[in-house]
């Protein structure tokens, strides 16, 4: 009895990972189904590209200006989103830091209060003292 409640468990386990596999298989194999020109992908090799053609189960990616290869559709691994231009949200926030403070703090105001804390290491032992000979520690 216990033999077969373990079986019982061991195949319903093995099911629900199959059914999982087959729906992510699935998906994939829609995404590959809708592309169309201007698309942003990355192969399963890593290669990024805009496809530029789409035939039957060949597509034309352009990696760089010019560069045209021919791909599988099974190659092709994901779609990238282009990346999102937030200059205009940078520059509000820095206007509105401008607004908040009171004194403005150039770049060279920072590096001249960073070579303030600046340790002198030498570059040699040459500039050192000499090392006692007694075998005492330096007091320094």
């Amino acid at each position: 009895m216990e033999l077969i409640l373990i079986l019982a468990i061991a195949l319903g386990a093995l099911w629900l990972m199959s059914s999982r596999t087959r729906k992510q298989q699935r998906a994939a194999q829609e995404f590959r189904n809708n592309l169309v020109p201007g698309d942003e992908v990355m192969t399963a090799s890593g290669l990024l590209g805009t496809v530029v053609t789409v035939e039957d189960d060949v597509i034309t990616l352009e990696s760089s200006p010019g560069a045209h290869t021919r791909w599988i559709r099974a190659a092709i691994a994901k779609k990238i989103d282009p990346p999102v231009d937030e200059v205009d949200d940078v520059e509000d926030d820095v206007d509105d830091e401008l607004d908040e403070q009171d004194e403005v703090v150039t770049d060279a105001d920072r590096i001249s209060r960073a070579n303030d804390d600046v340790i002198d290491v030498p570059d040699d032992l040459s500039s050192l003292p000499p090392a006692r000979k007694d075998g005492e520690p330096d007091t320094k």
